[in-house]
């Protein structure tokens, strides 16, 4: 196994320790909404997936 194999696997084992936080799964996940949306009508913006997310926040978020 070369040098680089080791550090490449090395560093694997060390990505399966990361846990993300809230944040960084919030914009993976509302990325992952646009790029899927988008493909299916070119009018979805960013700001749209941004202001449906944090609407449907809201409405969780209430009693």
């Amino acid at each position: 196994m070369s040098m680089n194999e080791v550090r490449l696997n090395e560093l694997i084992e060390a990505a399966r320790l990361v846990r993300p936080t809230y944040e960084q799964r919030e914009a993976q996940r509302r990325s992952f909404v646009y790029g899927n949306t988008h493909l299916e009508n070119e009018l979805i913006s960013r700001e749209m997936v941004d202001r449906a997310a944090e609407a449907l926040q809201r409405e969780t978020e209430q009693p």
